[in-house]
């Protein structure tokens, strides 16, 4: 009785409570008003697109037209010049790679020729110390006289291509292409080319080509000329005489001035008195040696295997091929190994830049108009640097190559100091 009566207190007195009526209103999101794109025609697309394409086309056409155009011959010789410049990046990586696989020559059959010259010198001595005429001295005795004689020939094959020299060719003509090319990206760069720059860069390329030549039969250079001459890689129609001679004032034009003329030919002196002639002297020492052991390599190995036949036919017979094949070995190594053919190749090159030396100057001289000339003082300054001096120093051995000569006696100094 006691809870009905709580719980009925407890009613009455929530009842009596005043009521609280609480509601939350939301926004309603903006409405998005969509508008509908018309499409078009699947077909009308394609014939807009068609039509584009169409003018554009014909808008390339017509640049490429006043490009090659007549009247418009600056821009058709640097066409022209791109398209020069194109062949002279492929020919420098083909120099590149050519010249990389004929050190790999040179390396690979100095070594075979070594192992398969020691190895046959090796079985001759075997053979020697084996007595009676058995099956097993004549084995002997035959493998090393076939080795020996594949060693000749193989000798022979490497004496006359030498791979060393090869290489050489290979790296100066990537050098001399290099150099061509900034030549041309410089001519382009400057502007306004002429159809002499397009018939002077064909001219280049072809004289590259032909004083290092990629094939070996046929076009290979004479890897042992009678005597020593300085390489050549620039065309003979590069300094020839452009204008007539005619008197000009002496005054300082374009650069140019009678101390500055009088200082290059004083360094032409030394560069021919002392340069050419020790670069001269050298090449035919090179080749004489290159020639030397050319032909003893292949005669030892040839005896060798001569001598290793007799094998067992008396004590000293036996002494033939082992001192033979020991010395080809030897011979092999200093000619191939030291890279004989390379040197003189590289005396040769720089016998050729020398002399291209002196036909730029010379050239550069004989023009009368001086505004024809490049300006003096650049060009003094790039004379000075391709002979790795400054200016001034330049200017101290032409001083001093003239009072030598006025006293009588030689300079003492070399032209260059790069090599």
């Amino acid at each position: 009785m006691a809870s009905l009566q709580t719980t009925a207190i407890l009613s009455s007195s929530f009842s009596s409570l005043p009521k609280v009526n609480a509601s939350l209103h939301v926004p309603l999101p903006p409405r998005v008003v969509t508008h509908s794109v018309p499409k078009l025609p699947k077909r009308k697309l394609q014939i807009d697109q068609f039509n584009g394409s169409l003018e554009k086309n014909a808008v390339t056409k017509r640049i490429y037209e006043d490009l090659c155009s007549p009247s418009n011959k600056s821009n058709k010789a640097t066409i022209q010049l791109y398209a020069i410049l194109e062949e002279v990046a492929d020919r420098i990586e083909m120099h590149r790679n050519i010249g990389e696989q004929r050190n790999n020559w040179n390396t690979l059959l100095l070594n075979s020729i070594n192992i398969i010259t020691l190895t046959a010198t090796a079985m001759a001595g075997v053979a020697a110390a084996t007595s009676g005429d058995t099956a097993p001295l004549f084995a002997m005795k035959l493998s090393s006289t076939l080795l020996f004689s594949a060693a000749t020939g193989m000798s022979l094959i490497m004496n006359k291509i030498q791979p060393s020299q090869l290489a050489e060719e290979q790296r100066n003509a990537t050098r001399l292409f290099k150099q061509l090319h900034t030549q041309i990206q410089t001519t382009i760069a400057i502007g306004n080319p002429t159809e002499e720059d397009v018939k002077t860069s064909m001219e280049k390329v072809l004289a590259l080509d032909k004083a290092y030549p990629l094939p070996l039969l046929g076009a290979m250079l004479d890897k042992f000329p009678a005597k020593y001459e300085p390489a050549v890689w620039w065309p003979s129609s590069q300094f020839q005489r452009r204008s007539k001679r005619e008197e000009s004032n002496r005054n300082r034009i374009n650069g140019w001035s009678e101390d500055l003329e009088m200082e290059l030919r004083e360094v032409i002196e030394v560069v021919k008195k002392k340069d050419l002639e020790d670069y001269e002297r050298l090449g035919n020492i090179a080749l004489k040696i290159n020639k030397s052991l050319a032909i003893a390599g292949p005669l030892l190995s040839g005896i060798a295997a001569v001598g290793s036949s007799f094998v067992g036919n008396g004590s000293w017979v036996a002494l033939v091929p082992l001192v033979a094949g020991s010395l080809a070995s030897a011979v092999n190594s200093l000619e191939h190994g030291g890279q004989v053919g390379m040197v003189f190749e590289m005396y040769r090159n720089c016998g050729g830049f020398f002399t291209l030396l002196e036909e730029s100057i010379n050239a550069t001289l004989e023009e009368k108009n001086m505004d024809k000339r490049e300006n003096g003082e650049v060009f003094e300054m790039k004379v000075a640097m391709k002979l790795g001096r400054t200016v001034s120093e330049l200017r101290r051995l032409a001083s001093k190559s003239a009072s030598c000569r006025i006293q009588g006696i030689a300079v003492d100094e070399f032209a260059s100091k790069l090599f």
